[in-house]
């Protein structure tokens, strides 16, 4: 039985010919991601550990961007700890404010994540590197204080669920709406601790932002991983923001899968996940009147320029709903200077709109954007569990940020091509 392409790069990094679903194994890392909030534990860890330092400095990222620009004093101690960390150990990569995005945005920009790359951060939606055709999944920050340390960490390779995606996605459908009709499909455990493997025709359609934004969400099915294949579009990509060399890896013929979905991407409508969770989703024809509060349009979900550009396309000479907050955050600072340049920023202040700093900020309910009790939010971040951008009676409900963008003029969720 042959390998899947999760299984064939844990089996290279773990100098094994052959993996299979179960097998434990020690591998070799190429990147090992940390932030603000979960890097300090690490720190605590990687101190008590044998010896100083690190395995190697120019494979750690550290990006301060959950509570950066620093919220209260307890984030600018974490901060400052991570900082100091950085700077005696020589760590190349790390990011702070002026330099810092939201860390799974920034990664790929900066060309530290490339196809065939085997990549853990403390922080779950690291998978989204899947995209690029790397393996990268999310760990503790105890496992990332062992990465760090020694460059290695432990794995049970994954079993996989192959989702074929076929045909051309309507105008407004995007990855966010492909990754929500999935998750409603398979449910929040439907792909747990297993690899999220898509293939198919359609994938041709997918823009890489779109890629970034369906393998983000790998993990809100419970998925260990979620991975792409290479292909022109990726390769572009690489060579325009990596020096590194990339190895591409492809799924062996007989490579055996535990389940397989067939999703026709021409029969998609714009989709929203209602509370409280990622899989509790509904089309925009079947929202009904949902009057809402406030819209998030950012997060490492969709703060890209492409995101960005749809909305400003939508907001662009209008204005908002009166008594409705808008907040709109790029993800990276390059992002935040296309932006500008494009005149996105003009369009979405000139609607009556926000723009923040490049942050976390609202989506874990850390700042920017706090919901009070019983109000709603629709948002473009990734999970909407009760409380987690609040008051424990507030509400999120996630979409794209088309949908994100019309709801915003009509202040009820909408559907992008009624406005």
């Amino acid at each position: 039985m042959g390998m899947t392409m999760s299984q064939k790069i844990l089996a290279a990094h773990a100098g094994l010919p052959k993996v299979k679903a179960g097998q434990l194994i020690e591998a070799n890392l190429d990147l090992v991601l940390g932030n603000d909030i979960t890097t300090p534990v690490a720190i605590d860890v990687c101190e008590k550990m044998h010896g100083k330092g690190v395995f190697d400095k120019e494979k750690i990222a550290l990006v301060m961007d959950h509570f950066v620009p620093n919220k209260d004093i307890k984030s600018a101690e974490h901060t400052k700890q991570v900082r100091e960390f950085a700077a005696e150990y020589g760590v190349v990569n790390y990011f702070d404010v002026g330099e810092m995005g939201i860390e799974h945005a920034l990664l790929p920009e900066k060309g530290l994540t490339v196809a065939g790359d085997l990549i853990i951060g403390a922080d779950s939606h690291t998978c989204t590197y899947g995209a690029l055709g790397a393996f990268s999944t999310g760990v503790g920050s105890t496992d990332m204080a062992a990465g760090m340390k020694t460059g290695k960490a432990w794995f049970k390779v994954p079993s996989a669920i192959k989702f074929v995606l076929t045909g051309k996605p309507a105008p407004f459908i995007s990855g966010k709406d492909i990754i929500l009709h999935i998750i409603g499909m398979i449910g929040v455990d439907g792909a747990l601790y297993q690899s999220m493997e898509f293939v198919g025709d359609g994938i041709q359609y997918l823009t890489m932002d779109d890629r970034f934004t369906i393998a983000n969400m790998a993990i809100e099915a419970g998925g260990k991983n979620g991975i792409f294949p290479v292909d022109e579009k990726t390769e572009e990509y690489m060579k325009a923001h990596s020096h590194k060399t990339p190895t591409v890896y492809s799924a062996d013929p007989d490579a055996e899968y535990t389940a397989e979905y067939t999703i026709d991407l021409s029969a998609l409508r714009p989709t929203v996940s209602f509370p409280h969770l990622p899989s509790n989703t509904k089309t925009v024809d079947e929202a009904g009147d949902v009057k809402i509060d406030q819209v998030v349009i950012g997060s490492c979900t969709n703060g890209r320029i492409s995101d960005l550009e749809i909305a400003a396309k939508i907001l662009s000479g209008k204005h908002v709903a009166k008594g409705l907050r808008v907040i709109v955050i790029p993800a990276t600072q390059a992002v935040y200077l296309e932006a500008m340049e494009k005149g996105y920023l003009k369009t979405f202040v000139e609607a009556g709109a926000v723009v923040s700093t490049p942050t976390c900020g609202p989506c874990l309910g850390g700042y920017m954007g706090i919901l009070a009790a019983g109000e709603r939010c629709v948002s473009t971040t990734n999970r909407n569990f009760v409380g987690r951008m609040g008051d424990v009676t507030s509400e999120i409900y996630l979409a794209s940020p088309a949908v994100a963008a019309a709801s915003a003029l009509t202040g009820y969720i909408t559907d992008p091509a009624k406005v």
